[in-house]
């Protein structure tokens, strides 16, 4: 076998592999390297066959695990052609891959994966006229979704995932989602495919004549070839297709051999869609466009119980809705225990089953008209005891977050047993649903299963994820039981086994219930029409791996108990148990700068291994074993943790709540123990060290660090980017001013005001302008008795002893105000989300620590709490508002748009993500250019086209620096605002 593929060119034959494997039998290193090579020679993309990159893409959404061969990020077409050569000529199986969502084990295999994501992902052409559009695979949805709203059109199926999910994998599954019912599934809005098959083949599928169809039989070749066996298939299987396949809208499962019937224009690119890469690699896609109506309004009716819900699906259809969803009582129950869209919940009328019923218009006033007729048409349905109509955008919003919600709220559910997929799209005919939720709950009830039930009623579709035990034998085997039970009920109702997901490994076995063996058989002639070879994407849909094989956390895999620092109270107290908690729904592979906080870094990289995600598979490869050293000295994970902010955006914006910065400094902790730590760990992480002593002469330190010369030598010293200035001390810190400004003792209540390090010694004016505010409002304010602080840089590099030593001093210092109840201000919002996150993760059972969780307030909860009554003078300027990571994920900004909404009505909130400096990352040398990258894709040009009287809020001294350093444009705290705003003078030395 040759070592490079020089030389060798595209075929239009077919090729026999040098060499053929059995699916999923693992590639010898050697052969896999020489693969490498070759690769690398021929193509411009990234090639990846490292330890690393190949853990990262084990697993998909699904409950399974199989490690690639090696992974490939193409930079355009001729790679993917050059890419397929080299696996055809090394005889290896090809996989491709966009979003990484799938949940039937379809994105996982032991073959050469191919990301289209990264690169592949442009809108090629947009014809309005036409209704067409024209994308590369790795294109995200809503990004074509976009660009078709500016001519009022859209791309029908639009899965929960539409703000990350990618075409190609929507194409690869046959997605669906909630406008199903207005557009149909994906293959019913494929005009044309350009795809490739492995043996070199590419060329264009759509619609086909028959006099088309004499025509390419007729030129010969291996097109040829391929459409004389589609119509030999065709014409042998034709009755048993129109006599099998379910008359429903969401038959997802199998191949779509009924697109090739003539009644059904004979549409070979619909016939491929959902063949899940097992076939060919779609290389682009031409996608119909349907009209989106500008104006929505909803009906969300509440009933008695979901069943009742469902009987009423085929009553509401003939209103004709573009949306028709339902939701039942558990899943709201576990959105309430998770605390996930809470506020939203409470827009939901009374009942225990919910059905979401859009409206589409041209204008609010004929949306709403046809929704307020089905309200009127509802009368007399048995069960409902209230019926919506909500015409506002902003509370629609707020219902269909709560829908979309669904996956998340039904995955680890504290107090719950951990729940997985397996059986969780399946459909059957829309006017059965509710008889069929009834027998399946049935079921549930035999086999002792839960779950919430949800989904696309109107379409059948329903939605769960149950509490299989997968991690014993006895678990699975019962697993398995019910799943032949489920596809006999299912099949029973005239259903899809699949009505959304694919079929992948999860559904495969089953099919045979569903289509019988001659259909199976056809499967495997259709995809043997195209993939002679079996290599492309083998053990799935067709001659599939067991379902009970390949599993990510079956009864062999046994996560150690390691010791850690932080005690995991929502884990079991097990890391391991944390390792797992990523479900791999992608949420944070998102691409919108408005769409959250989570993993700044991506938005930036666009790399797997820099999303909560890529991090969570890593840690959990880690504790696995096989692909990546099972050891806290691997230095794969360290890479991908590298670019974590810690921003905490996960904790809050994951649908599963991973905290991929407190796992971040537990992996440190023990990765960097007994050994020396990069040089910003020890200059920026003991921060609270170094600013005690420029405290003392802060003239001195500054002149140390702001004389050009010396400050190039101490950025130098201290990792930081030359680039960077670094922050002066304040010629005096907070307490010495509050000792010199003898606080009114005896009057009103006590409140201290906590003075963070960053307050203290760079941003004192915060800490006396809240001072001022606090006395004015009567109260009395006090400050701890010895100099405190919370760590927060510490937990960057797993300093975790240090933390605790301050952390067992604040403890010390503040016992007795925690057992008084004395409210505590922090004006830091990375050190208050400390105090309310890692300080009692670290010391779950001290009731002194769980006190002053609970005492320690930001300036703007205790504004809420304790003076919500008093009347605030307005801030007469404009204002722009950066909230903190920290103060997003954990502490919530409800609070401060409410006193913002006081002093500063009308001001303006940036966008929701990070502001890239994070503490320590933004001054690091070698992280300067991701940290302004991040901070230049929204944050501030926004700053920067602010009018110049426009006060620049931000509570966050990173925030701070990094938009000063970055614009310099002054930033004001939010307490300095309601000082200002009451004529309070805004500082004092």
């Amino acid at each position: 076998m040759p070592d490079t593929l020089d030389g060798i060119r595209e075929t239009r034959g077919r090729s026999a592999p040098a060499q053929a494997r059995p699916a999923g039998t693992p590639v010898d290193p050697e052969v896999a390297q020489r693969l490498a090579r070759a690769l690398k020679a021929r193509i411009d993309g990234e090639v990846r066959f490292d330890d690393g990159s190949r853990a990262l893409y084990a697993t998909d959404a699904s409950n399974y695990r199989q490690v690639p061969i090696g992974v490939v990020i193409p930079r355009s077409v001729d790679d993917v052609v050059a890419t397929m050569a080299a696996c055809r000529e090394f005889g290896v199986p090809f996989l491709s891959r966009g979003g990484g969502t799938s949940l039937a084990g379809q994105g996982c295999n032991v073959a050469v994966l191919v990301d289209f994501s990264k690169h592949l992902n442009r809108l090629l052409h947009l014809d309005p006229q036409k209704r067409l559009a024209r994308v590369e695979p790795g294109i995200i949805l809503d990004q074509l979704r976009d660009a078709a709203e500016h001519h009022h059109l859209t791309f029908g199926p639009d899965p929960a995932t539409h703000d990350h999910n990618c075409l190609g994998g929507m194409l690869g599954n046959n997605s669906c989602g909630t406008h199903s019912v207005m557009a149909g599934r994906t293959a019913d809005n494929v005009e044309a495919l350009d795809i490739l098959t492995y043996d070199g083949l590419r060329l264009t599928v759509g619609p086909t004549s028959e006099a088309a169809f004499d025509r390419i039989i007729a030129e010969g070749g291996r097109r040829g070839e391929i459409y004389r066996a589609l119509r030999a298939l065709r014409e042998r299987y034709a009755a048993l297709i129109r006599a099998r396949y379910p008359d429903i809208p969401r038959r997802v499962s199998g191949y779509n051999l009924d697109e090739l019937l003539p009644e059904r224009g004979c549409n070979v690119a619909r016939a491929l869609v959902g063949s899940e890469g097992t076939c060919v690699t779609i290389l682009s896609a031409t996608l119909r466009l349907v009209p989106s109506p500008p104006a929505r309004a909803l009906v969300v009716l509440g009933f008695d119980d979901i069943f009742q819900a469902g009987d009423a699906v085929p009553r509401l259809l003939e209103h004709r809705p573009i949306a028709l969803e339902g939701i039942d009582h558990e899943l709201v129950e576990f959105m309430k225990e998770k605390h996930l869209e809470t506020d939203d919940l409470a827009l939901l009328p009374g009942g225990c089953g919910w059905l979401i019923i859009e409206f589409g218009g041209a204008d609010a006033d004929e949306a709403v008209a046809r929704a307020e007729a089905l309200c009127r048409a509802t009368a007399g349905l048995a069960g409902l005891r209230e019926a919506k109509v909500m015409g506002d955008r902003a509370a629609q919003h707020r219902i269909w977050a709560v829908r979309e919600a669904g996956l998340g709220g039904t995955a680890f559910v504290p107090h719950h047993p951990d729940t997985w997929e397996g059986w969780e799209d399946a459909a059957v005919p829309p006017a059965r649903v509710g008889a069929y939720l009834r027998d399946f709950k049935a079921l549930l009830d035999r086999y002792a299963y839960d779950s919430a039930l949800y989904g696309h009623f109107g379409d059948g579709c329903i939605h769960c994820r149950l509490n299989f035990g997968l991690r014993t034998e006895g678990g699975v085997e019962k697993w398995r039981r019910f799943l032949d039970e489920a596809a006999d009920l299912v099949v029973r109702y005239g259903g899809s086994i699949s009505g959304e997901h694919g079929d992948g490994q999860s559904k495969a076995e089953l099919l045979g219930k569903m289509f019988g063996a001659e259909l199976i058989d056809a499967f495997r002639e259709f995809k043997a029409i195209w993939d002679p070879d079996g290599r492309m994407n083998p053990g799935k849909v067709v001659d599939p791996y067991p379902i009970t094989s390949n599993l990510r956390l079956g009864p062999s895999y046994h996560a150690p108990a390691l010791p850690t620092h932080f005690k995991f109270p929502d884990d079991h107290g097990r890391f391991g148990h944390a390792a797992i908690r990523c479900v791999g729904v992608g949420k944070c592979r998102r691409v919108d700068p408005d769409g959250g906080v989570m993993c700044p870094s991506y938005l930036v990289t666009h790399e797997e291994k820099h999303v909560t995600r890529g991090r969570a598979r890593m840690l959990f490869e880690m504790l696995h074993g096989g692909a990546i050293s099972p050891s806290w000295r691997n230095d794969a994970v360290e890479d991908a943790l590298e670019l974590c902010l810690a921003c905490k955006g996960c904790k809050s914006d994951c649908p599963v709540n991973v905290d991929m910065a407190t796992y971040k400094a537990e992996f440190r902790a023990h990765h960097y123990a007994g050994r020396l730590r990069p040089r910003a760990a020890y200059s920026m992480g003991l921060i609270h060290r170094w600013a005690r002593i420029a405290g003392t002469a802060p003239r001195l330190a500054n002149l140390l660090t702001g004389t050009p010369g010396l400050d190039a030598l101490a950025k130098l010293a201290a990792g930081i980017a030359q680039a960077r200035r670094l922050p002066r001390f304040a010629r005096q810190p907070y307490v010495a001013w509050h000792r010199r400004h003898a606080p009114r003792h005896g009057f009103g209540p006590a409140v201290i005001l906590f003075p963070d390090t960053f307050t203290n010694y760079f941003r004192p004016d915060s800490a006396i302008a809240a001072t001022r505010v606090l006395e004015r409002l009567g109260w009395q304010v006090r400050i701890p008795e010895r100099v405190l602080c919370c760590g927060r840089p510490l937990y960057d590099w797993g300093m975790l002893d240090a933390a605790k030593d301050l952390w067992r001093q604040t403890l010390a210092t503040l016992r007795a105000d925690a057992l008084a109840g004395t409210p505590i201000v922090c004006l830091e919002p990375a050190c208050t989300a400390a105090f309310r996150d890692e300080l009692v993760n670290l010391f779950p059972d001290d009731a002194v620590a769980r006190q002053l969780a609970q005492q320690v307030h930001t300036f703007d909860e205790f504004l809420d709490r304790h003076c919500a009554e008093v009347e605030l003078p307005k801030l007469h300027r404009p204002a722009l508002v950066q909230f903190h990571c920290h103060h997003h994920a954990v502490m919530k900004t409800a609070t401060a748009r409410r006193l913002l909404d006081r002093i500063a009505p009308g001001c303006e909130i940036a966008a929701a993500g990070c502001c890239g400096m994070a503490g320590s990352f933004g001054f690091e040398a070698d992280k300067h250019a991701v940290s302004m990258q991040i901070a230049e894709r929204a944050l501030l040009p926004k700053v920067r086209a602010a009018p110049g009287q426009t006060m620049i809020l931000a509570d966050g001294f990173s925030c701070r620096e990094q938009i000063e350093q970055g614009t310099g444009r002054p930033t004001r705290h939010l307490a300095e605002a309601v000082a200002a705003a009451m004529g309070l003078a805004p500082r004092n030395a």
